[in-house]
């Protein structure tokens, strides 16, 4: 390396960037008092150590000539080694670009890695001087442009009211699926048996949990397991390289461009809230290294962390680097790599300001004004462990939030609860108790009975206990509220009668989830009848425990819920922007919604609060002020009955209508109502529909049916 070849470069863009000739770096230091450049090569070894001699304000910056993509770097920054200060620097590990687009692989632990010394009888107070660069991965000079085509400038922008939600892990989805090439990579994702999968059952996006570059805590590791889920993050700029088959960033964006050419959008999961590095006792890998102090929230002692998340340390969005940095990193994927939106781990964490939860805090202020990322889908998961740290309901536009209380009571519902019918009946139209504030649609709630942490759906009908003695901490891991019923049994069972009970459970909770108002998000593997044997906590479970089990899929099931998803779609009223309030409609002078008992008659208070109340019916109607440009007329009548069987009085109809059942989780065949009554099963969802009478034998049915009512 020539002196000619350096030269001051510019302090932005902070990372790496390839102009074409050379590479500018530029990084974030706020008391670093040196920062150094380590260029290596292929086996790790640092052939160059350039001082970036350049600083302006807080970023320290240089360029330097004839570097290409594929050349792999790292930093080692000085200064002050005192905790109780705030400080680490320890310029004897080698970091990661906290803007690095790629990494060359994963870190092997080795107390090298810590910034003290392991065992030290003053512990973190302690300094380490072995170097950690043969045991950390190298950040790479990436180029990230992709021939986009005719996707340039696409965007799906599926909207709220169409959006059907599949959650998936990368790896878990295509592990065990032995026809398609690079399982449990970012190309066997978007291959043609996973679009075709996708497209037939009718979800219009999947969310991804997280594919940023992450790390296997080095406990889990001693054991011999993993963190397969991957929120350990610290590279958030990074695919993880453990998705990738080539070691090359643009599988991901193939992978995204094949969805959209599917005509599903891609939502990640990300993970801003906290980091890898842990506590005062974890690794010094990054953001550690180059400035401690900036980039986390300490404590009053400021050799600890505030841990809002759980996770040992949370992330600082009150400094205006780290809020830049989670920033810019939100419109990377959105801009280059074309994601469609994001869901927030721990998101209550990113809107504290001071400590205190604010949903005008720096961080929700930046997503509002940002004029790319306040176009696409905002999901929030609206609590952490800090003070005051359950905040569903509290987020504003354009943040939709995970419902968890959606989850609990329609399984306590279904479960036969006592007082859990009027919980559902509020989850059915949207839960508006909580969302409809300052504007927030109907479609804010992101409606699920199960996610990727807890019972699975087939677990839900199947346990009644965790069953975690695999992930090696004696089954205390995972949470013990999951809401749950075996039918019977606790596991696996040969007894019929208690398969073909949960095989009608399993449909009673997936048509309450698809006939709700709100953004039903489904678990990937649910539609097959996938089981985690009772593990409600297989974050570490990188093995046929976590991953999707095709070759036992249930093909009734997964017909079930193509059928449901499919009428869900084709019928406006149930997924309206609108919150339904019982409000008189001028266009008919129908309330937009109207609940019934058994008898036909409308619910009255006493009614709700009876104990032994497990059935309930609802008409819903278009809601009131719904403009003329969007469907204004029809009708369902939706009953949810989780007692014995029934004979239910349908609502009154116009003359030429009449109620058609078009769901029926008892049956696979729909049968039609008779005489204004109809015979609901017990433990079942019926579905039905106002149509027009199109011919004489409807004519004549309808005419008994009024008859017999007068």
């Amino acid at each position: 390396m020539t002196s000619n070849q350096l030269s001051a470069g510019r302090p932005h863009p902070l990372g790496a960037t390839f102009d074409g000739q050379g590479v500018n770096f530029a990084v974030f230091s706020q008391h670093a008092t040196r920062v150094t450049l380590c260029l290596c090569d292929d086996q790790g070894h640092e052939t160059f150590l350039i001082d970036l001699v350049e600083r302006e304000g807080h970023i320290w910056h240089g360029y330097v000539d004839g570097l290409r993509p594929g050349q792999q770097y790292g930093y080692r920054v000085h200064g002050p080694y005192a905790p109780q200060e705030g400080h680490r620097f320890n310029p004897h590990k080698l970091l990661i670009d906290p803007y690095s687009k790629q990494l060359t692989g994963h870190l092997q632990w080795h107390d090298a890695l810590y910034g003290y010394e392991i065992g030290h009888p003053d512990e973190d107070l302690s300094f380490d001087t072995r170097d950690s660069a043969p045991y950390m991965p190298r950040s790479v000079v990436a180029d990230p442009s992709f021939a986009w085509g005719r996707q340039e400038r696409l965007r799906l922008d599926t909207p709220w009211v169409d959006t059907i939600i599949y959650e998936a892990h990368v790896k878990g989805l295509t592990a065990m699926r032995k026809d398609i090439p690079n399982a449990g990579k970012f190309l066997a994702m978007a291959s043609e048996p996973m679009l075709r999968h996708l497209k037939d059952l009718g979800v219009t996006a999947i969310e991804l949990m997280p594919v940023h570059a992450s790390v296997d805590d080095r406990f889990l590791v001693d054991k011999g397991l993993s963190n397969y889920w991957g929120y350990m993050t610290y590279g958030f700029f990074a695919p993880d390289p453990r998705f990738l088959s080539r070691k090359e960033i643009s599988e991901f964006q193939q992978m995204v461009a094949r969805f959209h050419s599917a005509g599903i959008e891609v939502i990640l999961d990300v993970v801003y809230n906290h980091t890898a590095e842990g506590d005062q006792r974890g690794p010094t890998l990054s953001f550690r290294g180059f400035d401690n102090a900036s980039y986390y929230r300490l404590a009053e002692d400021k050799r600890c962390y505030i841990n809002d998340t759980g996770c040992g340390n949370t992330l600082d969005m009150d400094h205006p680097f780290v809020l830049r940095m989670v920033m810019d990193s939100l419109r990377y994927w959105v801009e280059t790599m074309h994601v469609d939106g994001f869901r927030f781990d721990l998101a209550a964490t990113l809107a504290r300001s001071g400590g205190q939860f604010d949903r005008d805090g720096a961080f929700c202020r930046s997503i509002r004004q940002d004029p790319v990322l306040n176009k696409v889908k905002m999901i929030a998961e609206p609590w952490d462990v800090g003070p005051d740290g359950y905040q569903l309901g509290a987020f504003s536009s354009p943040f939709a939030e995970w419902n968890d209380k959606y989850r609990d009571n329609v399984r306590k519902f279904w479960r036969g609860d006592a007082l859990s019918t009027r919980k559902l009946a509020g989850h059915v139209t949207g839960s508006a108790i909580r969302f409809d504030h300052d504007g927030r649609p109907a479609t804010t709630s992101i409606n699920f009975v199960t996610a990727h942490d807890g019972f699975t759906l087939m677990d839900t009908v199947s346990y009644n206990h965790k069953h975690n003695e695999a992930n090696g901490e004696d089954s205390r891991d995972g949470h013990d509220h999951n809401c749950s019923d075996n039918c019977g049994v606790e596991g696996p069972t040969d007894d019929p009668a208690i398969i073909a009970k949960r095989a009608r459970r399993r449909r009673n909770i997936m048509a309450t989830l698809m006939l709700s108002q709100g953004t039903p998000m489904i678990l990937a593997g649910d539609e097959l009848g996938n089981s985690q044997g009772g593990n409600n906590n297989a974050y570490c479970q990188d093995n046929e425990i976590g991953w999707v089990n095709w070759d036992e899929a249930d093909p009734d099931f997964l017909a079930f819920c193509r059928q449901i998803i499919a009428f869900r779609k084709a019928t406006p009223i149930l997924r309206q922007k609108r919150f339904l309030h019982s409000r008189t409609r001028a266009v008919d002078g129908k309330p937009d919604v109207f609940w019934r008992r058994a008898d036909g008659d409308a619910m009255a208070e006493e009614d709700w609060g009876r104990d032994d109340l497990h059935f309930v019916g609802v008409e819903m109607r278009m809601a009131r002020g719904t403009p003329a440009y969007e469907p204004r007329f029809g009708a369902v009548y939706l009953v949810f009955n989780a007692g014995a069987a029934l004979r239910v009085t349908l609502p009154e109809t116009l003359p030429g209508h009449r109620w058609r059942r078009v769901i029926d989780t008892s049956s696979h065949n729909a049968q039609p109502a008779r005489a204004g009554v109809a015979n609901v099963a017990e433990d079942s969802v019926v579905a039905f529909e106002l149509c027009p009478i199109t011919d004489g034998r409807d004519m004549a049915v309808e005419h008994r049916g009024r008859r017999a009512k007068a």
